[in-house]
């Protein structure tokens, strides 16, 4: 069975952390990237080179990307997901087994989405394209990408139309139109939304602040009394 047959209906979990948390520790993330598998993940994405090559000794498939230790304040107007060819290459040399990149039509750094796509795949791996429209999705699935999520919807200026929750809209137009696998990923709190998202055609679904983050699991019920 190929990595992106054993990952339909199964959720991935992301497991990540900024530099400057204290969960970033690389004791603290593997044990969190451990628990998430003991718990029943079904692959990991996960941010840099190191957590990269602690996923690739759990056993399960690895999505790898990288972001900045810190992101800038015009967030939503330029590409910080593994934003050019050192970034892929550093992953693929890591051993992810699928690489995450920015798919959207914001401009990539000396690079173009065909050439990131070319790469992944000369290395023999799968190209996973983040984006936020229908139009980006389509695109890079015209360009190659293996895989299309909904990771950017409503993180771009693009896209800022994007709802509160899971942007269900934007999934089942990708299923929809583009004959790649979709992932549903986005601000996703519940088990019903994940059961939404597999009824509309997800081919799995990624979920990391619900699971992963848990200062922001902190801040929602502080703020809901």
């Amino acid at each position: 069975m190929g990595i992106l047959e054993s990952l339909k209906g199964q959720v991935i979990v992301s497991s990540q952390a900024m530099p400057d948390e204290p969960l970033y520790k690389e004791e603290c993330m593997l044990a969190m990237m451990q628990s998430v598998v003991n718990g029943g993940a079904g692959g990991l994405r996960v941010a840099g080179a190191r957590d990269v090559r602690n996923a690739k000794n759990l056993g399960l498939p690895v999505i790898g990307l990288t972001k900045p230790d810190k992101l800038p304040e015009n967030w939503k107007e330029i590409v910080y997901i593994t934003p050019g060819l050192k970034e892929v290459n550093d992953l693929i040399e890591a051993g992810a087994d699928i690489i995450a990149f920015d798919g959207t039509s914001r401009p990539h750094a000396g690079c173009t989405l065909e050439e990131i796509i070319t790469v992944i795949h000369k290395a023999g791996r799968l190209a996973m394209a983040d984006i936020s429209t229908l139009e980006e999705g389509k695109k890079c699935a015209e360009l190659g990408a293996d895989v299309i999520s909904t990771t950017l919807a409503g993180y771009t200026l693009e896209s800022e139309n994007s709802p509160e929750g899971p942007d269900y809209e934007l999934l089942e137009a990708l299923v929809q139109n583009i004959e790649k696998p979709v992932i549903l990923e986005g601000r996703i709190w519940e088990p019903q939304e994940v059961k939404k998202a597999f009824a509309l055609g997800a081919h799995c679904v990624v979920i990391g602040s619900a699971i992963t983050r848990p200062q922001l699991i902190t801040k929602r019920f502080v703020e809901g009394i």
